[in-house]
């Protein structure tokens, strides 16, 4: 099965506050994009990395990736949308339009501001896909999770999930694209959904679709806020 990684740097990462996305912040002399392309460049399961970018910035970051673009390494980089669940759309149209060829490959969406994605998490998404439709990164929480519920002008926990079946999602999220985008279509006719992730997609649209779990990494975090960069910085180094 052909593999495709699409690396999601469509946001803009305001909460990180840095006035630039995110995903051009420096990290270790690299932005963040320019890590996680290295990372699937490496993966000798993946056959085409596709980029999406914020828009206003992809000239910025084709000429970033002159020489991936040119040899190949990435076939493409592309505008974003205004979510994310947008720019993932996007993207599972571009792919899509590679023709036949494209019509039963993997699709691994990775978010640009997880920079620190490994090569063995890499390679247990693809070989998931050998046998799944429908594949999630995750780790269970060793924190205790309440949910809340409003109550007059205060929140309120309401009860407690049992922590053993509480995980942590990350990226990639990896699919068949088949799957992935019926999902995305039904989502998209659906004004009350706002989904945060592909494998919530999948979950709410295509209920009888089992999403697996591939085991993800306390080191494959997400950078949100400004400490996170230095968090990143001290794994990097380790």
């Amino acid at each position: 099965m052909r593999m495709v990684a699409v690396v999601l740097g469509g946001g803009v990462g305001q909460r990180l506050g840095a006035g630039q996305p995110k995903q051009l912040m420096s990290l270790g002399g690299r932005t963040l994009i320019e890590h996680c392309v290295t990372a699937f460049s490496q993966a000798p399961g993946i056959d085409e990395i596709l980029v999406v970018m914020a828009s206003g910035y992809v000239d910025q970051v084709k000429e970033m990736l002159a020489a991936e673009l040119a040899d190949g390494t990435v076939s493409a980089v592309i505008p974003g949308g205004v979510a994310r669940s947008d720019s993932a759309r996007i993207a599972l149209a571009a792919v899509a339009a590679a023709g036949p060829a494209a019509a039963d490959c993997g699709v691994l969406l990775h978010d640009a501001a997880r920079p620190l994605v490994d090569q063995r998490i890499i390679a247990d998404c693809v070989a998931a896909l050998g046998s799944h439709d429908a594949v999630g990164t995750a780790v269970p929480t060793s924190d205790t999770i309440v949910v809340a519920a409003a109550h007059a002008t205060d929140l309120v926990m309401s009860h407690v999930p049992p922590r053993e079946q509480l995980w942590r999602c990350q990226t990639p999220q990896c699919f068949r694209l088949s799957v992935i985008a019926r999902a995305h279509a039904l989502a998209a006719a659906d004004p009350d959904f706002a989904p945060t992730d592909d494998c919530g997609v999948v979950l709410r649209y295509l209920p009888d679709v089992p999403v697996h779990i591939v085991a993800g990494s306390e080191r494959n975090i997400k950078v949100t806020y400004p400490s996170d960069i230095a968090v990143a910085e001290a794994l990097l180094s380790c």
